[in-house]
Protein backbone atom coordinates (compact mmCIF):
# COMPACT_ATOMS: atom_id res chain seq x y z
CA UNK A 1 0.00 0.00 0.00
CA UNK A 2 1.20 3.52 -0.60
CA UNK A 3 1.52 5.58 2.42
CA UNK A 4 -1.21 8.46 2.93
CA UNK A 5 1.41 10.93 2.96
CA UNK A 6 2.87 9.87 -0.55
CA UNK A 7 -0.74 9.23 -1.74
CA UNK A 8 -1.35 12.97 -0.72
CA UNK A 9 1.90 14.25 -2.34
CA UNK A 10 0.68 12.81 -5.87
CA UNK A 11 -2.36 14.69 -6.05
CA UNK A 12 -2.41 17.02 -9.18
CA UNK A 13 -1.84 20.55 -8.08
CA UNK A 14 -4.99 22.81 -7.73
CA UNK A 15 -5.54 24.68 -11.60
CA UNK A 16 -5.83 27.72 -10.04
CA UNK A 17 -1.85 27.56 -8.92
CA UNK A 18 -0.01 27.44 -12.26
CA UNK A 19 -2.36 29.37 -14.01
CA UNK A 20 -0.50 32.88 -13.28
CA UNK A 21 2.73 30.46 -14.91
CA UNK A 22 0.84 29.48 -18.10
CA UNK A 23 -0.17 32.54 -18.97
CA UNK A 24 2.89 33.89 -18.47
CA UNK A 25 4.48 31.15 -20.33
CA UNK A 26 1.82 30.14 -22.91
CA UNK A 27 -0.52 33.22 -23.30
CA UNK A 28 -0.30 36.60 -25.30
CA UNK A 29 2.15 38.72 -24.58
CA UNK A 30 0.66 41.41 -23.25
CA UNK A 31 0.52 45.16 -24.39
CA UNK A 32 3.58 44.70 -25.60
CA UNK A 33 2.58 42.02 -28.64
CA UNK A 34 -0.70 44.22 -29.14
CA UNK A 35 1.33 47.16 -30.30
CA UNK A 36 4.23 45.66 -31.81
CA UNK A 37 1.60 43.12 -34.04
CA UNK A 38 -0.33 46.87 -34.78
CA UNK A 39 3.24 48.68 -35.41
CA UNK A 40 4.25 45.94 -38.08
CA UNK A 41 0.51 46.13 -40.30
CA UNK A 42 -0.06 49.77 -39.58
CA UNK A 43 3.68 50.39 -41.43
CA UNK A 44 2.49 48.89 -44.53
CA UNK A 45 -1.35 49.42 -44.33
CA UNK A 46 -1.55 52.89 -42.83
CA UNK A 47 -4.71 54.66 -41.30
CA UNK A 48 -7.15 52.82 -43.72
CA UNK A 49 -6.61 49.04 -42.58
CA UNK A 50 -5.63 49.51 -38.97
CA UNK A 51 -8.45 52.66 -37.62
CA UNK A 52 -10.57 49.70 -35.88
CA UNK A 53 -7.51 48.22 -33.72
CA UNK A 54 -6.01 51.68 -33.28
CA UNK A 55 -9.32 52.78 -30.41
CA UNK A 56 -8.00 49.40 -29.01
CA UNK A 57 -4.45 49.94 -28.24
CA UNK A 58 -3.65 49.67 -24.62
CA UNK A 59 -1.89 52.07 -22.27
CA UNK A 60 2.04 51.52 -22.45
CA UNK A 61 4.28 52.68 -19.67
CA UNK A 62 7.86 52.44 -18.98
CA UNK A 63 8.21 51.30 -16.13
CA UNK A 64 6.13 48.03 -16.72
CA UNK A 65 9.15 47.18 -19.11
CA UNK A 66 12.95 45.91 -19.18
CA UNK A 67 14.73 49.13 -20.19
CA UNK A 68 15.93 47.38 -23.35
CA UNK A 69 12.33 46.02 -23.88
CA UNK A 70 11.15 49.46 -23.63
CA UNK A 71 13.73 50.68 -26.04
CA UNK A 72 12.94 48.05 -28.81
CA UNK A 73 9.12 49.42 -28.65
CA UNK A 74 10.01 52.93 -28.97
CA UNK A 75 12.59 51.78 -32.07
CA UNK A 76 9.35 49.77 -33.49
CA UNK A 77 7.24 53.09 -33.28
CA UNK A 78 9.93 55.43 -35.06
CA UNK A 79 10.45 52.91 -37.68
CA UNK A 80 6.65 52.85 -38.31
CA UNK A 81 6.75 56.10 -38.70
CA UNK A 82 9.18 56.76 -40.43
CA UNK A 83 8.31 53.87 -43.26
CA UNK A 84 4.57 55.59 -43.35
CA UNK A 85 6.62 59.16 -43.73
CA UNK A 86 8.51 58.36 -46.39
CA UNK A 87 6.01 55.89 -48.62
CA UNK A 88 3.43 59.48 -48.12
CA UNK A 89 6.88 61.25 -49.39
CA UNK A 90 7.57 59.18 -52.58
CA UNK A 91 3.40 59.29 -53.45
CA UNK A 92 3.64 63.19 -53.09
CA UNK A 93 6.75 63.49 -55.29
CA UNK A 94 5.24 61.36 -58.35
CA UNK A 95 2.14 63.25 -58.00
CA UNK A 96 4.12 66.20 -58.02
CA UNK A 97 5.88 64.94 -60.70
CA UNK A 98 2.96 63.90 -62.69
CA UNK A 99 1.72 67.77 -62.43
CA UNK A 100 4.63 69.17 -63.71
CA UNK A 101 2.90 71.36 -66.16
CA UNK A 102 -0.48 71.91 -64.00
CA UNK A 103 -0.32 73.98 -61.09
CA UNK A 104 -4.14 73.05 -60.19
CA UNK A 105 -3.06 69.67 -60.31
CA UNK A 106 0.08 69.92 -58.18
CA UNK A 107 -1.77 71.84 -55.46
CA UNK A 108 -4.86 69.42 -55.25
CA UNK A 109 -1.85 66.88 -54.88
CA UNK A 110 -0.52 68.88 -52.15
CA UNK A 111 -3.74 69.51 -50.01
CA UNK A 112 -5.22 65.15 -50.48
CA UNK A 113 -1.89 65.31 -49.24
CA UNK A 114 -2.51 65.77 -45.90
CA UNK A 115 -4.69 62.97 -45.28
CA UNK A 116 -1.32 60.72 -45.22
CA UNK A 117 0.19 63.41 -42.71
CA UNK A 118 -3.27 63.08 -40.34
CA UNK A 119 -3.11 59.26 -40.74
CA UNK A 120 0.73 59.49 -38.98
CA UNK A 121 0.18 62.19 -36.35
CA UNK A 122 -2.64 60.46 -34.93
CA UNK A 123 -0.61 57.35 -34.38
CA UNK A 124 2.45 60.27 -32.70
CA UNK A 125 -0.51 61.64 -30.67
CA UNK A 126 -1.96 58.10 -29.80
CA UNK A 127 -3.51 58.57 -26.51
CA UNK A 128 -2.39 55.40 -24.49
CA UNK A 129 1.65 56.56 -25.29
CA UNK A 130 3.24 58.15 -22.63
CA UNK A 131 3.15 62.04 -23.00
CA UNK A 132 7.00 62.98 -23.11
CA UNK A 133 6.81 60.06 -25.84
CA UNK A 134 3.99 61.49 -28.09
CA UNK A 135 6.60 65.07 -27.82
CA UNK A 136 8.94 63.10 -29.07
CA UNK A 137 7.30 61.58 -31.83
CA UNK A 138 5.13 64.88 -32.84
CA UNK A 139 8.31 66.24 -33.15
CA UNK A 140 10.17 64.20 -35.44
CA UNK A 141 6.89 63.83 -37.47
CA UNK A 142 6.89 67.83 -37.69
CA UNK A 143 10.35 67.99 -38.37
CA UNK A 144 10.39 65.69 -41.57
CA UNK A 145 7.41 67.48 -43.16
CA UNK A 146 9.38 70.80 -42.77
CA UNK A 147 12.64 69.05 -44.34
CA UNK A 148 10.11 67.71 -47.31
CA UNK A 149 8.55 71.21 -47.91
CA UNK A 150 11.95 73.02 -48.09
CA UNK A 151 13.42 69.89 -49.98
CA UNK A 152 10.61 70.85 -52.71
CA UNK A 153 11.56 74.89 -52.59
CA UNK A 154 15.13 73.85 -53.07
CA UNK A 155 14.64 71.56 -55.80
CA UNK A 156 13.04 74.69 -57.73
CA UNK A 157 15.83 76.83 -57.15
CA UNK A 158 18.88 73.93 -58.55
CA UNK A 159 15.94 73.65 -61.50
CA UNK A 160 16.36 77.34 -62.57
CA UNK A 161 20.31 76.41 -62.15
CA UNK A 162 19.96 73.41 -64.49
CA UNK A 163 17.70 75.82 -67.10
CA UNK A 164 14.24 75.23 -66.21
CA UNK A 165 11.76 78.13 -67.05
CA UNK A 166 12.18 80.57 -64.17
CA UNK A 167 8.40 81.84 -64.85
CA UNK A 168 7.21 78.05 -64.31
CA UNK A 169 9.49 77.40 -61.06
CA UNK A 170 8.07 80.64 -59.36
CA UNK A 171 4.28 79.15 -60.28
CA UNK A 172 5.30 76.45 -58.92
CA UNK A 173 6.67 78.02 -55.37
CA UNK A 174 3.46 80.04 -55.33
CA UNK A 175 1.42 76.27 -55.04
CA UNK A 176 3.90 75.02 -52.55
CA UNK A 177 3.62 77.61 -50.06
CA UNK A 178 0.03 78.71 -50.89
CA UNK A 179 -1.09 74.82 -49.77
CA UNK A 180 2.05 73.93 -47.42
CA UNK A 181 2.37 70.70 -45.91
CA UNK A 182 2.89 71.70 -42.49
CA UNK A 183 -0.42 72.97 -42.22
CA UNK A 184 -2.40 69.79 -41.89
CA UNK A 185 -5.79 70.92 -39.25
CA UNK A 186 -7.40 67.49 -39.42
CA UNK A 187 -4.64 65.63 -37.30
CA UNK A 188 -6.83 64.18 -34.59
CA UNK A 189 -5.86 60.88 -32.16
CA UNK A 190 -5.72 57.69 -33.37
CA UNK A 191 -8.66 55.44 -33.32
CA UNK A 192 -11.01 58.98 -33.81
CA UNK A 193 -9.85 60.20 -37.22
CA UNK A 194 -12.09 58.67 -40.09
CA UNK A 195 -9.58 56.32 -41.91
CA UNK A 196 -8.08 57.63 -45.33
CA UNK A 197 -9.41 55.93 -48.52
CA UNK A 198 -7.35 53.68 -50.29
CA UNK A 199 -3.88 55.10 -51.73
CA UNK A 200 -1.07 54.67 -49.19
CA UNK A 201 -2.91 57.35 -46.91
CA UNK A 202 -4.31 59.84 -49.22
CA UNK A 203 -7.78 60.91 -49.65
CA UNK A 204 -7.62 59.76 -53.51
CA UNK A 205 -5.71 57.16 -55.23
CA UNK A 206 -2.78 59.46 -56.94
CA UNK A 207 -2.28 56.75 -59.63
CA UNK A 208 -5.44 58.44 -60.79
CA UNK A 209 -5.66 61.09 -63.36
CA UNK A 210 -6.22 64.90 -62.52
CA UNK A 211 -8.93 66.31 -63.01
CA UNK A 212 -8.43 70.22 -64.62
CA UNK A 213 -10.73 72.76 -63.08
CA UNK A 214 -13.35 74.08 -65.19
CA UNK A 215 -13.99 77.73 -65.17
CA UNK A 216 -18.19 78.87 -66.22
CA UNK A 217 -18.09 82.56 -65.50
Amino acid sequence: MVPAAARRAARPASRREPEGTLNTLWGHGGAYQTWTEYLTRWAEEGGAGTAAAAARLPRLRPEDYHHETWVRLVNQLTGAVGHRLQAWADNLTAALAEAAADEFAAGRALVQSRTGLDTVRALASHPSLPEDLRTQLRTLVDGQIENLQRQLEDQLTRAVRGGADPTWAEERRRTLRDNPLTTAPGATGAGSAAPPAPGGGWSYDPATPARRRVITD
